[in-house]
């Protein structure tokens, strides 16, 4: 009897081994009862019924990688180009991964592709190389919006490689060259320009400084001359030079209250004339208490003497 004993020990640890199932971190097991989907065991240990119940292959819960190889795609104005994608999902539900679609990997290349070429169908080839992020983002949200019913989420697309023919590859070069010799001449030219303004600046600063100098020069040699005309008049005074001073007088006591003024007969007697002129400033410099009696200076021809009276 020991034998039958043993015999159903062993049996009840092999069913035990089976009913036991451990669930790795990010990993997820569908577990389906008599061939109908039960439940789903997440992470840690779990007890299922041996030979009625069967567990699928577990589910790796992290986030894959798929690139996916380069595929053909013309442009809207007829430009023929290989663009290779690279898809990061992430599956969210493990019982529409198991049963959505059959093959989920080539399912959502396919979708890719399809869906690249209808976007980049719409552009053309410049914009289709600088319009990247456009483009990832329009597939992003297609993709994930498509992949929702089998438990996918995709979180992010990129365009890899863009790989125009040949031949286009070899005009965008010359473009981009013509373009950069486009920007040297005009940056020398600028340069050029500058250095020109700066130089004929600082060739009209130097000439105004220079006649500055000159007018300067000028006014302080003009004023050296004046000043010593000046002293040779005052030391030996001529004709003209007192007929000035004179008038100059004139010009003061035309300024003054004086009512009499006498005027030699013979103008061009300048010493009458200074003294006539010197004796008017000094009366209107006293008290007016009665009319003063200016006298008259004894000259050679009195005939031409006048007396006015205001």
């Amino acid at each position: 009897m020991w034998w039958i004993i043993a015999v159903l020990l062993v049996v009840i640890l092999i069913l035990f081994a089976l009913s036991v199932r451990i669930v790795q971190q990010s990993t997820a097991v569908v577990v389906e009862r008599l061939g109908k989907y039960h439940r789903t065991l997440e992470t840690g240990v779990h007890f299922i019924v041996p030979i009625i119940d069967r567990t699928q292959r577990p589910i790796v819960l992290k986030e894959k990688v798929a690139d996916f190889p380069p595929q053909p795609i013309i442009t809207k104005d007829n430009v023929t180009m290989q663009i290779d994608t690279v898809v990061y999902y992430q599956i969210t539900d493990p019982k529409l991964y198991t049963y959505g679609v059959e093959n989920p990997v080539s399912a959502i290349e396919n979708l890719t592709a399809t869906t690249l070429r209808n976007i980049v169908g719409e552009l053309e080839l410049d914009e289709t190389l600088t319009s990247r992020d456009t483009v990832n983002n329009k597939m992003r949200l297609i993709l994930d919006e498509a992949t929702d019913p089998w438990g996918i989420k995709i979180n992010r697309v990129e365009l890899k490689n863009i790989d125009p023919p040949k031949a286009i590859r070899e005009a965008m070069e010359k473009q981009m060259r013509a373009e950069r010799e486009r920007r040297e001449a005009i940056l020398l030219a600028e340069g050029e320009k500058k250095s020109n303004i700066l130089r004929a600046e600082g060739e009209k600063q130097a000439q105004i400084l220079i006649a500055e100098a000159q007018k300067a020069t000028f006014i302080a040699e003009a004023e050296g001359e004046a000043e010593a005309i000046r002293k040779i008049i005052e030391a030996n005074p001529s004709q003209a030079y007192l007929t000035l001073k004179a008038f100059e007088a004139l010009k003061h006591v035309a300024d003054g209250q004086s009512t009499k003024l006498i005027v030699p007969s013979n103008i061009a007697d300048v010493s009458s004339l200074v003294a006539s002129v010197t004796e008017t400033i000094n009366t209107t410099k006293e008290p007016a208490k009665k009319p003063a009696t200016i006298k008259r200076k004894p000259v050679e021809n009195t005939e031409h003497l006048d007396k006015v009276d205001n």
